[in-house]
Formats: C-alpha cells, structure tokens, sequence
C-alpha cells in the first residue's frame, strides 16, 4: 500500500522522506547538472505533449480544461505512468517538477491521476 505521492521543486534539497524521486518533465530544468539531483528517474514521456503544454502556457484559467486533456493523454500511454504507479504502491514517491507555479504544473495533475489509478487497483 502507498505510502504517499509527494510533489517537489526540482530545485529544492533531497529529504530522506522523499522515498524515490522522479523527474517529470519533458523538459531537463535549466541549471541543473544530471549529476547533481538525486534522482531514482527522469520520466519524459509522462508529461504532457508539446502541443498540450503549448496550448496551456501555464494559465490558470485554462488549469481545468489542461487537467482534462492531460489525464485523457495519460489514459492512452499507461506505459509511461505505471512503474511511478507501481513505485507508489510499495513506498513514498516524489514527483519533481520545474515549474514555478507549484499549483498549476503536471506535476499536479499527474499526482491526482496517480491517486485515481490507486484508488482503483491499490494492490
């Protein structure tokens, strides 16, 4: 059973509580060396497509309709999100994410997606 799914800034320090950590950009966060995040993954193909992300352009007002299309976009690649779901079930995972609106990211809705997906099969 999960632990828990965290959401971090890529940005801020490693914590022994953030279990394994995946990036979730499609996008590797400016100024940063591989090297230096503690990652256990970097998940590209997760985030949203170039043109979703585009069509978003991180606007809030566009956040319901963005969440709509990105877990429509995730429902047709379980592929891509499945190892996060099943490193979920046996532990804590953290999420990292570049952006700075830390409300309206992927990183977000990727999290609520993950927990519906739990919710449903959680063994």
């Amino acid at each position: 059973m999960s632990e828990t799914i965290r959401l971090k800034r890529v940005y801020d320090p490693p914590e022994p509580g953030d279990g394994k950590r995946f990036l979730v950009d499609r996008i590797w966060p400016r100024g940063l060396k591989k090297e230096s995040l503690q990652l256990d993954g970097w998940v590209p193909e997760v985030a949203p497509s170039r043109q979703l992300r585009k069509w978003f352009g991180h606007d809030p007002a566009k956040w319901s309709e963005f969440v709509r299309r990105y877990h429509a976009e995730l429902s047709k690649r379980p592929e891509a999100w499945h190892p996060l779901l099943e490193a979920a079930k046996v532990g804590t995972v953290t999420l990292l994410f570049a952006a700075r609106d830390e409300e309206h990211n992927n990183a977000v809705a990727l999290k609520a997606f993950l927990e519906t997906k739990m919710a449903h099969d959680p063994g």
